[in-house]
């Protein structure tokens, strides 16, 4: 840790089980221990600084939404004080930033509901007219609420990209039953979060989840972070106007500063100036503060 800063969770002693984009999973042999650093990644590229408070705030708001949503999930405590006794010794450093999570067989898809249309969903609308094979309307613009929300799976890659795939490859993949649980239970899940979010002066513009099977046989449970500025498009709704990018509570700050540095998104990444490292972070406090109703303090 410098300056605040985690980038890295070393637990001398514990079993470190991968180090992601993100987080640091331990095996506790019955669980395992997830850490969200203040790493960030873009174009699947982790950069080189943290973002101050930034796992911190993706583990407030993941509870957050998990309290809320009424459906199975994998988290047994967000307390360190909670944790077996091989983690108290790092109980200081992890408060806030880590979940005690059930292990699960996760399903190797990226589960994407897209409530408006952005990012690589417009991308795929402008060129083809339709997003992982879902047809759209003709003449819709940049941040256009869709008809109705539409369910983009992608590819759930080890490395590299993620992938665009349609429903029915998802379905040869995990079964037709499987498949369909998924969508429909993702797209429940978004049009509540959504419906929580405009209650607080948010728009949910799309996000992705993720999740796994425990192989009793029961509904999937939903798995690593939950709607958060990582994994989501976030949207002020008093600011809403379509026909152009949105200001926006995500890292897309990040990235259109990336986009415009002229890196070809390839190792290593262009050092951030302190001003996006701090733009960042105070675009993460502010959703912190919409959803929550409090501010940040680390």
């Amino acid at each position: 840790m410098t300056d605040g800063v985690m980038l890295k969770a070393e637990l001398p002693g514990l079993k470190l089980f991968s180090r992601g984009k993100v987080r640091d999973v331990y095996d506790l042999g019955a669980a395992l221990l997830f850490i969200a650093t203040d790493r960030i990644s873009a174009f699947d590229v982790v950069m080189g600084e943290g973002i101050p408070g930034k796992g911190r705030i993706l583990t407030a708001l993941t509870m957050f939404w998990l309290e809320r949503l009424g459906v199975p999930h994998h988290v047994i405590t967000d307390r360190a004080a909670e944790m077996p006794p091989e983690v108290r010794p790092f109980e200081a450093a992890l408060e806030g930033r880590t979940l005690l999570v059930r292990k699960l067989k996760i399903f190797p898809v990226e589960c994407v509901v897209r409530g408006y249309l952005a990012g690589s969903g417009l991308k795929s609308y402008r060129a083809r007219g339709e997003v992982c094979g879902v047809p759209l309307p003709p003449g819709l613009r940049e941040a256009d609420r869709l008809p109705a929300p539409i369910f983009t799976p992608t590819t759930k890659a080890a490395a590299g990209h993620d992938e665009e795939m349609t429903f029915e490859a998802m379905t040869a993949l995990l079964g037709k039953d499987r498949a369909r649980e998924l969508r429909d239970r993702s797209i429940e899940v978004y049009l509540r979060a959504a419906e929580i979010a405009r209650a607080h002066g948010v728009i949910l513009g799309d996000t992705k989840f993720e999740w796994g099977s425990d192989g009793a046989g029961g509904p999937s449970i939903l798995a690593d972070e939950v709607l958060t500025p990582d994994s989501s498009r976030f949207w002020p709704g008093d600011e809403y106007a379509p026909g152009a990018a949105q200001p926006s509570f995500d890292k897309q700050f990040l990235r259109d500063w990336l986009e415009r540095s002229g890196w070809n998104k390839r190792p290593p990444p262009p050092p951030l100036p302190r001003d996006v490292v701090e733009g960042t972070a105070a675009r993460y406090a502010a959703i912190y503060r919409r959803l929550i109703g409090k501010e940040f303090t680390g």
